[in-house]
């Protein structure tokens, strides 16, 4: 590449897509991009898309990552968060950060590995996109596996569960069948915001320990 990508600049809420991408040219970019960068990047049959998120989605992924890994912990299930770790699949040409995500069922499998392969490893058992800027890309989401994608989207949580290769909407999650998430994880975002984050984690913790 004549100009290399880190030097481009992308102002946050904005995306800038290449066309013609190679699989060698997708590594070699996030190669050059790092992996302490604040920019997202998504992969599609050589299509780029690389994107800088707005404030207030980092603060949401953060708030609802939160709630999760409580939620998991409450209900004593393994689990390992991997953040925005980049999924790739070079058999499939596709390649995915999502804004966080969590191996559940297949903890086990993946359990203490440094680099994961998902054209050997499981992806992760749950996503999360934080949909400010409706950048979301469930179709790579599909091809990679994702049994579930949470999509967060004007205040509403919005749950995508796999069934047979296509995302369907709906209303529980299957890894929490028994607790409406769909309403109480919004609820308690918003609360963090008036209340603070602490208070908020123990009122939450509180709940699920009232459900179970």
């Amino acid at each position: 590449m004549l100009v290399e990508v880190k030097q481009v600049t992308v102002p946050p809420g904005q995306r800038v897509l290449l066309k013609d991408i190679s699989w060698q040219e997708f590594e070699a970019i996030l190669e050059d991009l790092g992996e302490h960068r604040g920019s997202r990047v998504a992969y599609d049959n050589g299509t780029l898309e690389i994107m800088t998120p707005l404030p207030e989605r980092e603060s949401g992924k953060e708030i609802i990552g939160d709630l999760v890994k409580a939620l998991l912990e409450e209900l004593d299930i393994e689990f390992w968060c991997l953040g925005s770790t980049t999924f790739k699949n070079q058999l499939m040409q596709q390649g995915i950060e999502p804004d966080n995500c969590f191996y559940i069922e297949n903890e086990a499998a993946v359990r203490g590995k440094d680099r994961l392969d998902l054209t050997k490893d499981p992806p992760p058992d749950l996503a999360l996109e934080i949909d400010v800027t409706s950048r979301t890309h469930p179709s790579i989401y599909e091809k990679l596996g994702v049994s579930e994608l949470w999509r967060f989207e004007k205040g509403k949580l919005k749950i995508n569960v796999l069934q047979k290769g296509q995302y369907v909407e709906s209303d529980i999650s299957p890894h929490f069948l028994n607790l409406p998430v769909k309403e109480v994880i919004p609820q308690y975002l918003n609360q963090c915001k008036i209340q603070g984050r602490n208070k908020t984690m123990k009122a939450f913790r509180a709940w699920v320990r009232a459900q179970i």
